[in-house]
């Protein structure tokens, strides 16, 4: 298997990290240290594992865009002044808490609420990707200086 991921070293990072930043409970930390304890480029495993952790939060937002009526009156079933008090705080305040997007368990469903209220595209896309833009650096650093490792 480890040879695989080598050989699929990009493309399978980048499908983990997708995969790890939809509602799917996995994380890609652990390959982008493998990858580059392998020798693979430093920049390129960033740039990859950001990449597909972004498309991912961004299919979750979408999921929230658009699901967002459904998820809201019928399995939620928030009352509408309800709605409207959320989406003014989150306007107002909120979005910023998507710098936080790349926390285990807490990022996904911040994805999600960001879509369901409607956050705008652009200020949703370069929040999420700064946040996880941000860990995977850290990641990486600390992988290259030894203080992160795979066991």
């Amino acid at each position: 298997m480890e040879q695989w991921l080598l050989e699929h070293g990009y493309p399978a990072l980048f499908l983990l990290s997708f995969l790890a930043s939809t509602l799917v409970p996995l994380g890609s930390e652990w390959l982008l240290a493998v990858l580059l304890i392998n020798g693979f480029d430093p920049s390129i495993v960033v740039a990859v594992a950001t990449v597909g952790n972004s498309c991912g939060a961004l299919t979750t937002y979408a999921i929230g865009l658009w699901g967002g009526p459904f998820l809201v009156q019928r399995v939620l079933r928030v009352s509408p002044e309800s709605q409207q008090r959320s989406e003014q705080y989150f306007a107002r305040y909120g979005s910023w808490a998507l710098l936080f997007s790349w926390v285990p368990m807490l990022g996904d469903p911040l994805c999600l609420v960001g879509g369901i209220l409607r956050t705008g595209f652009w200020r949703f896309s370069l929040l999420v990707t700064l946040g996880k833009l941000v860990r995977y650096i850290a990641v990486a650093k600390l992988v290259i200086l030894g203080v992160y490792s795979v066991s």
